[in-house]
Order: C-alpha cells, then structure tokens, then sequence
C-alpha cells in the first residue's frame, strides 16, 4: 500500500504546488489597481484590518465553526482534521491522516462530515470513476467512520436543512449528491468546473461557484437539477481571480473567497463587489457560532498559508 500512497502524495503535492505557483503569479499580475479592484468594494460598517487568530500547519483547505464556537480545519497534505478551541489556540490534530483534504461541515448533532479526494488524480477522473468517500468525524474523540463514498473527488461540502449532502469536483462537472437515507448520486448535477458550494436557508437552491475558465457564480434548483442558472457571471479582470470557497450571510447572499484576486466577494442585487480586498491564496470563508470562541456574527478566513483571520468588514450580526 505505500508505494500507491507514495503516489498520490506526490500527485496531490505536484497538483497545489502548480495551482500555488500559478496563483502567485496571477496574484502578482493582479496587483496593479486597475485589476486590484475589478469587483467594487462593498458597503461595509467599519475599515478594520483583518486580524490573524490561529495558524494550521498546512494548506488549509477548508473550515467550518460548530454550534460551541470551536473551529475545525481539513489540511490539504496531511489530510488531517484540525480543531481549534478558541481564537489564539493552538491547532490540536483531531485525527491523523485520514485523506480528508477536502471541504468540511457540521450537522445538527455536532458530527463532522469531511470530504477526501480532492487532488488531481481524483479530480480529473471523478466524473468517470467516482470513488471518494464523506467521512464522519467525532469532533470530540476523532472518531472516523465513513457516511457516504461513491462520490468523484472532493472539494467543496454543503449541508442542506433536511440533511442531503452536497459535493463538488473541481477537476470536472459533477455536483454530487447524498441523501439523509444513504442514497447517493456522484452526478445530480452538472457545472464547469465546480468548487465552493452553499445551499440556501430554506434548501431551495444550491449555489455553486466555477474557478475556471470564466468564474461565474450559478444557482441549481434543488428541484430541479438539470436546469442549473448561470447567475452572476465575472468581468474580463477576474478572468484568472480562482474563486474558491462558499458561504452565505444572514440574508441569504453568497460570500466567494479567491485565490489570485485577493478579494472576498459578496452576491449583491445580480452582481458582486468585494467585502474585503489584499487577502490573496483564500480558500474558504465561514461565520462564527455561539456566544465565545469563534463566536457568532464574525466572518473567518482560512488560506493555503494556513493563516485563520477574523475579517471584520463581513462582519453580520445575524449570521449563525
């Protein structure tokens, strides 16, 4: 078995290493202020700085906060799960290896679901021969079980109100799809190149994100599959902005965090514009919950520096 693991190490490795060096590139050529500001800043209550909390030893693909405001983290090249008690802990490893390098949610009963796969063998191949697996995790013990496979490989995980389970493969077309009676479907629905991906508060509509080539934001009738609506297309400047991670706000609007663009870019009235500027290699965006910890209202990025920051110009006092 180590020889085959030796190999998708170093596939995975070969596979953000390149997407690391093409994002610093793009990031650099974005860096001139006619690109730097391609979506126009959002109306925000406050010019704060964000501020760094925590830092995971790894590229941090995903992250997510439960109801007692503790944070968890799936770190791309170790395939571990990470949790972090509180803003200034120190990010304790809550399980060991276990390829969960893709994206991570929480249930209503506190128990983790995290998504493995998620490199370039898997990515590519994940429309054909959908073989990765949801896996369940304690968020106490690191106790690992496996809640769904038979899905292409891994990137971003939405949980719906009723339970289903949403997937989606960055290197191809599929948005799978896992009911809360096990039934699963690697190809519910198709997007070009599909990677963060929310579901909306009454599980309407699934929104996903496409990185390449033209990033466009598009929304999915949960009834209705087959008909996904390209919603929110980007301009020319954000051509090569490699949006990432999803999330929504109090109102039901999508929150984009991107790689090269070093935006963070918020769905508003059919067109986008940037909560928070100069924060490049994001990957995911999350809020808070509770009343301590990662509390309630806040808005926290992770990024392929590992970096956890608090970012006060999404702050939502509603968010949940």
């Amino acid at each position: 078995m180590r020889p085959t693991h030796t190999r998708r190490t170093a596939i995975r490795g070969s596979y953000r290493s390149t997407l690391f060096a093409a994002a610093l590139a793009t990031a650099a050529a974005l860096l001139t202020p006619a690109t730097a500001q391609a979506a126009p800043a959002c109306e925000s209550s406050t010019s704060a700085a964000p501020v760094q909390l925590a830092q995971v030893p790894d590229w941090t693909e995903s992250i997510v906060v439960d109801q007692r405001g503790r944070m968890f983290a799936t770190a791309y090249f170790t395939g571990r799960v990470y949790r972090i008690d509180a803003p200034g802990s120190t990010p304790v490893p809550l399980t060991a290896g276990i390829g969960a390098n893709g994206g991570i949610v929480v249930r209503p009963d506190g128990r983790l679901l995290v998504g493995t796969g998620n490199d370039l063998g898997h990515s590519l191949t994940g429309d054909v021969l959908p073989v990765s697996k949801l896996l369940e995790v304690d968020p106490d013990s690191g106790a690992v079980s496996t809640y769904a496979s038979g899905l292409g490989g891994i990137d971003g995980v939405a949980l719906a109100p009723d339970g289903t389970v949403y997937t989606t493969t960055v290197g191809g077309r599929h948005i799978g799809r896992v009911t809360p009676d096990g039934r699963v479907n690697p190809a519910w629905a198709q997007v070009p190149m599909p990677n963060g991906i929310a579901v909306s508060p009454d599980g309407a509509q699934v929104y996903v994100i496409q990185t390449t080539p033209a990033p466009a934001l598009y929304r999915i009738p949960a009834d209705n599959p087959a008909q996904p609506r390209r919603w929110i297309s980007t301009g020319i400047a954000d051509a090569l902005a490699l949006p990432d991670g999803l999330t929504l706000d109090s109102r039901g609007r999508p929150l984009i965090a991107t790689h090269a663009a070093g935006q963070i870019w918020r769905a508003e009235g059919g067109t986008l514009c940037s909560v928070q500027s100069g924060m490049y290699l994001s990957t995911q965006i999350t809020y808070g919950h509770g009343d301590h910890g990662f509390s309630a209202g806040k808005l926290y990025r992770s990024g392929v520096d590992g970096k956890i920051y608090e970012v006060p110009a999404g702050a939502d006092p509603a968010a949940r």
